[in-house]
């Protein structure tokens, strides 16, 4: 298995710069396998998320096809990847954000009864309890 950093995705996805994007795709579509696949850390899931929203302007519609898309290739494992499918149910279903979905999410499997938190917003989510 072969980890991927965030910006190696990012430049796979956005296509935005010409001696890295066309590195990142080679790895991607032709040197990474199912035998040998590439491997996305939770942590890099939601930078490669965060960056496609702020620096790219990606909606909500892209966001979900991005991870879809992630999740679905035969040549990547996603850490927690039941978790991300879980995480990716509750962002096109409510007004949470990826990541406090994904937090939901791990915490649930982890064990967790609640998540505490002093977002108002994540905190009308199913699985936050707001703090204070």
């Amino acid at each position: 298995m072969i980890g991927l950093d965030s910006n190696v995705v990012v430049r796979y996805i956005a296509q935005d710069d010409k001696k890295q994007s066309p590195i990142a795709t080679r790895l991607i579509e032709q040197d990474l396998t199912e035998s040998r696949p590439g491997y996305l850390s939770l942590p890099a899931l939601a930078e490669v998320i965060w960056v496609m929203v702020s620096c790219y302007n990606a909606d909500r519609k892209a966001v979900i096809q991005m991870v879809e898309v992630l999740l679905a290739a035969p040549q990547l494992r996603v850490q927690m990847a039941e978790q991300v499918w879980q995480a990716l149910s509750a962002y096109e279903a409510g007004s949470l954000d990826f990541s406090d979905a994904l937090i939901a999410a791990v915490d649930q499997a982890e064990g967790c009864q609640v998540t505490r938190t002093f977002d108002r917003t994540a905190a009308r989510a199913p699985g936050f309890e707001l703090l204070g």
